[in-house]
């Protein structure tokens, strides 16, 4: 017989109760979440649900999971616009292609692809399991020989031998014609191809029958570089390493995939040196190694990632009809958020309604600005904005970089690596590449990733070169030579980037946040 309560009021009032306690408790664990994880606060929920430690009911997926409901759910929402596609008419595969190809839907993809290469018969074997053509792997109980480092005298970088015949191997069912069938794209930054081709099956388990001089406990992540000091080609590493980590989830029940206690080797024998080091900073706590550190000695990984590799990601930025038409790229948008929240970069309250804006200034042979003065003090003379010059070279450290980049609305410059840091400017922000010395697609195609609006010069009889750039050995090139610009179209340019920045919802809700209570005040 079913129970009716003699007081409905009081029963409504206790279930409220209950349910606001049940909100509360939420809350309380998302916040310590968010502390113990080390996550931006928008990448809990996603976070916890992937590795099946979130909420009852909680539904949030970052878009490559399964079961995700991405019409409703999913971290990645891309926009595109109907008719801007060359090859796809229709806007919802286009939107699909995009998510595909430049999202999360392309980790979605190496997670489908992975085939194990070694195969476990028990926990404490060895195994190895990789993405189509060894572009990602994981591992487990992997041994690795460094003993022939002892009688190599010539630095390594790009290198394919660094492994020969047995210098990588585990105790497990190899089969080999799995991985001779992935061998197709052996290259030293396209596949971990050269390394693995020689994975030797081992009678015995390494670890307990002693084949180590070293065990590695720790997850450890080995890292082929791109260019280290250039900014452009080194964020293809750290994205690369970034969307990795997403990608390892699929094998993250040991450890937290996004923990920093992780280790990371840098796959080649010059000690690493770059300007934007502190990134490092984001993923590990620990010192990086790199070839030099096991030189003679066996090592043994408990837990090895080769993560996706720099030729990956350039067809991302390159393969423009991909991007055409189509923005704001949820892998983008997490990276960016995540390297911020990791290196502890502020945003900063606002105290006047002006639209601030950041020109930065180079500091090397070509690409100057020849009037660059006469442009900031257009900038200066205009209430609109509240401006700065800055140059971003060796003498500023990388954290106070990212702190002007993420506190600019309106991001100027000239086509060079500096303007990577469209990765990091606010969601409202506009980035104007001043002139895009004919690689028109490079910056346009990264602010559309990241979802931020760009503008770049627009009449180019209303600019003039200092020479026509045949300086060097590589004949005339637009690349090398010097500028200056119409200041009256340089402004025209600059209030069009700055009326689509004003009329941003989240843009307007970041000022009003900190500045309708103070504009009450003073009107009392």
């Amino acid at each position: 017989m079913p129970y009716y309560p003699s007081n409905l009021s009081s029963f409504v009032f206790s279930v409220l109760n209950l349910s606001v306690l049940f909100l509360f408790l939420h809350i309380f664990v998302l916040d310590v979440a968010c502390k113990d994880l080390n996550l931006p606060e928008s990448h809990v929920a996603y976070h916890l649900n992937r590795i099946s430690r979130g909420a009852p009911g909680s539904r949030e997926c970052w878009g490559y999971e399964d079961d995700c409901d991405r019409d409703n759910f999913a971290f990645s929402q891309p926009e595109c616009k109907e008719g801007h596609s060359t090859y796809i008419k229709d806007i919802e595969t286009q939107k699909k292609t995009f998510f595909n190809q430049a999202d999360f839907g392309f980790v979605r993809q190496q997670i489908r692809e992975q085939s194990i290469i070694c195969e476990p018969l028990f926990r404490d074997d060895s195994s190895l399991e990789c993405s189509k053509y060894l572009r990602f792997c994981n591992g487990r109980n992997i041994m690795v020989n460094f003993t022939d480092f002892l009688h190599r005298r010539e630095p390594v970088r790009y290198h394919m031998d660094v492994l020969k015949e047995g210098e990588i191997a585990g105790y497990c069912t190899l089969h080999g014609d799995r991985l001779k069938d992935e061998l197709g794209h052996l290259s030293p930054l396209q596949s971990w191809a050269p390394e693995l081709r020689f994975f030797t099956e081992l009678p015995q388990r390494p670890i307990e029958s002693g084949m180590c001089d070293v065990i590695v406990t720790q997850p450890t992540v080995f890292l082929k570089l791109d260019a280290s000091i250039n900014m452009y080609h080194h964020f293809c590493d750290f994205f690369n390493l970034y969307a990795s980590l997403h990608v390892n989830t699929s094998n993250g029940i040991e450890y937290d995939p996004f923990g920093r206690e992780m280790r990371i080797l840098i796959w080649e024998t010059y000690k690493y040196i770059s300007p934007f080091a502190e990134t490092f900073e984001a993923f590990t706590e620990n010192p990086l190694w790199d070839l030099n550190t096991f030189r003679g000695k066996t090592v043994c990984f408990k837990n090895l990632m080769l993560p996706l590799l720099p030729r990956m990601i350039f067809g991302l930025f390159y393969n423009t009809p991909i991007i055409q038409g189509c923005e704001k790229s949820g892998l983008f948008r997490a990276f960016s958020e995540f390297i911020l929240h990791r290196l502890e970069i502020p945003l900063h309250p606002r105290k006047t309604r002006k639209i601030r804006v950041t020109f930065l200034s180079r500091g090397t042979k070509y690409r100057r600005v020849i009037n660059e003065d006469q442009l900031m003090a257009k900038l200066h003379q205009n209430n609109r904005f509240e401006a700065q010059k800055v140059t971003y070279g060796s003498q500023m450290k990388f954290r106070d970089q990212l702190e002007i980049t993420r506190n600019t609305d309106l991001f100027i410059g000239m086509h060079g690596a500096g303007l990577t840091h469209a990765l990091f400017l606010p969601n409202w922000a506009s980035i104007f590449e001043l002139y895009n010395c004919e690689d028109p697609t490079c910056y346009l195609d990264l602010a559309r990733l990241r979802g931020v609006h760009y503008v770049t010069w627009e009449n180019e009889e209303k600019l003039q070169a200092e020479d026509d750039g045949s300086s060097t050995e590589s004949g005339a090139y637009a690349k090398f030579t010097n500028y200056s610009f119409d200041p009256d179209e340089f402004m025209r340019l600059v209030n069009k980037a700055a009326d689509h920045i004003e009329q941003q919802n989240e843009f307007k809700n970041y000022l009003n946040q900190y500045l309708t209570q103070n504009e009450n005040r003073d009107e009392l």
